[in-house]
């Protein structure tokens, strides 16, 4: 596929008209081939209904005036008025009909991209979220969906409209050709400059305001999140920041409507430039026909007079239509270029995928491997060499800003290394598919989201009729939260926030971490990593809640990350890291007696580890 990489967003992709046009009809023949049948018969009558009035004006005004016999007259009339109203009333009956259902199938249409496009926001490189370019370019994919008129159904309605204006501009030049050829060429001048004029607020308007916009709409959902969600509350009333988000909102709107401000002074400019050239235009229609009615050979009978009169007003206004819905279409083409920008960012690759090792004997390897950033001057992990052998207990301890968050990210892959390889069993893990990848891990992480959801779907992360009732009360019952699930009168199937049901219940921050315990026993993936879920704990229950959690788990191999030394001085290996560096490697014992940084530390946090035998008793 060819296409233009943008300058205002190095994500962004420039595809071209025809390319969009092919990529909307080949979206709406997948989703719903009838749009092509219903659309064609609206674009038809509606073509027909704009001149039809000419021609049956005129076939009514030749039967009065046409030198006949009263009762032959009186007929004609009648045969032309029962005929010509037959014939409006199939246009206009057809023509509602097709563009009653017309309209709800290219919402249906729509609903499919979007559909795409929010799978596509799920399954995008994790990476790619923590890029504002990317984020940007989320918010531009969801301009283009979000509306009737917007890129994608945009491209559809106003194909449609093209195909009306193209066949009523084709028939009524035909005509009006026919009266005098300098008439077309002077309207079709002057529809070429309304159209230029047109094309240029156009390009201005997507590239001054909707495109700098795209920041604008983020920041102002953000404050709109901030402001009204519960979890900010606490902080904003503590910390009297209502002044200070007032002044941080009133700051996005200010920008907003300078924007809004701009456009439609835009727009208020085209608009009368427009009606100076239809006023032109009416003039020269008026004198043409009023030179033809006078002419002494061959003068315009008052019947003609009407048609050409309709004609060639349906001839510029269909002309005029035509140019700036073109316009409009490309303005539409430029939003889906958002739209597949996004769908098209880096992702797995179609090809040919090995299978993963069908045995949970896993040995990960980091070789030689670094990560930096976009736009970082220095690597935040450099040059890793680590192995987490298979059924080993490996420790990631160090300072915050270390690097251990880092590293954890490229063991599960959420990141590829910028220089390096990571190995599974020998093999580059880019070999495997990312989302089976992904299932070798039971992750818990530091941060702990609830979904609106039952509780039983929030422990198996699978749909309910997926779900393993029995296993999700016993995973929740050993991560310690028996007496939570014992106190909800619906069980497993209490919704949890209130969100989606007003019935719903929250989970307080320690019950959130004993959930996510849940979350990765019941997945029971063969490699388990918990990312500082504990942060939060004081240092002692930190380590009984480690030690706790590596009984539940057993023989399988596993990553504990803290930047308290002792909480993991169980496990079987420790990486100490410091700058983003493999500062030192060994078990417990070994590191102490070395005497280097990593015991250092470690005296210093000692107070936090004595022994304490009655202290113990009571955690547990």
């Amino acid at each position: 596929m060819e296409f233009k990489e943008s300058k205002d967003n190095p994500l962004h992709r420039d595809y071209g008209l025809w390319s969009n046009t092919r990529f909307v009809l080949n979206r709406a023949r997948k989703y719903c081939p009838l749009v092509f049948l219903l659309g064609s018969t609206d674009l038809f009558c509606g073509s027909v209904q704009s001149y039809l009035g000419g021609f049956l004006s005129k076939f009514i005004l030749d039967a009065i005036t046409v030198s006949l016999p009263p009762e032959e007259k009186q007929r004609r009339l009648l045969w032309i008025l029962v005929i010509g109203s037959l014939v409006a009333l199939i246009i206009s009956f057809s023509k509602i009909i097709a563009g009653s259902m017309v309209w709800p199938r290219y919402i249906y249409v729509r609903t499919g991209v979007i559909h795409e496009r929010v799978a596509k926001a799920m399954r995008m490189d994790y990476e790619l979220l923590e890029r504002p370019e990317a984020l940007d370019l989320h918010q531009r994919a969801s301009n283009s969906t979000d509306g009737n008129s917007n890129g994608f159904e945009g491209m559809l309605h106003i194909l449609q409209d093209l195909g009306r204006n193209v066949f009523t501009t084709i028939v009524t030049f035909v005509a009006v050709l026919v009266l005098d050829y300098r008439l077309i060429l002077a309207l079709t001048v002057l529809g070429i400059l309304s159209f230029l004029f047109y094309r240029w607020v156009q390009k201005t308007d997507k590239k001054e305001v909707w495109d700098r916009l795209a920041p604008i709409w983020r920041k102002d959902h953000y404050m709109a999140r901030v402001t009204q969600q519960p979890e900010y509350a606490k902080d904003i009333r503590l910390f009297s920041m209502v002044p200070f988000l007032k002044r941080k909102q009133h700051a996005v709107y200010e920008t907003r409507e300078e924007r809004i401000d701009y456009h439609h002074n835009l727009w208020n400019r085209y608009v009368l430039f427009s009606q100076g050239l239809n006023l032109i235009a009416r003039l020269l229609v008026y004198t043409v026909l009023y030179f033809a009615v006078l002419r002494e050979i061959n003068p315009l009978s008052i019947g003609s007079f009407t048609l050409y009169l309709a004609l060639a007003d349906a001839f510029s206004g269909a002309l005029v239509v035509l140019l700036q819905r073109f316009g409009d279409f490309s303005r539409a083409s430029m939003e889906v270029d958002d739209l597949r920008s996004f769908l098209d960012l880096k992702t797995d690759a179609d090809g040919e995928y090995l299978p993963l090792p069908e045995t949970d004997s896993l040995e990960l390897q980091f070789h030689d491997v670094s990560y930096r950033y976009p736009k970082a001057d220095r690597d935040a992990l450099s040059h890793l060499n680590l192995t987490l052998h298979p059924g080993e207990k490996l420790a990631v301890v160090g300072l915050n800003g270390a690097g251990k968050t880092t590293m954890i990210k490229l063991l599960l892959r959420l990141y590829d290394p910028t220089e390096g390889t990571i190995t599974l069993n020998g093999t580059d893990i880019r070999k495997y598919r990312r989302e089976d990848y992904y299932r070798l891990f039971s992750p818990v992480f530091q941060n702990v989201e609830l979904f609106a959801l039952p509780l039983a779907v929030n422990v198996s992360m699978l749909p309910m009729q997926s779900t393993d009732r029995e296993k999700a009360a016993a995973c929740l019952r050993e991560a310690g939260l028996e007496e939570k699930l014992d106190s909800l009168s619906k069980g497993l199937d209490t919704e949890l926030l209130k969100i989606a049901s007003e019935d719903g219940v929250d989970l307080s921050g320690g019950e959130k971490q004993k959930l996510a315990l849940a979350r990765a026993l019941y997945k029971g993936a063969p490699v388990v990593v918990l990312d500082e879920p504990t942060a939060a704990l004081d240092a002692l229950a930190e380590k009984q809640l480690y030690e706790r959690f590596d009984r539940m788990i057993g023989k399988k191999s596993a990553v504990y990350i803290s930047h308290r030394l002792a909480s993991t001085r169980f496990c079987d290996r420790i990486a100490m890291f410091m700058d983003g560096r493999l500062a030192e490697y060994g078990t417990h014992d070994e590191l102490i007696a070395r005497g280097g940084e990593y015991a250092r530390l470690f005296e210093v946090q000692a107070q936090y580890y004595l022994d304490h035998p009655e202290g113990e008793e009571d955690a547990e």
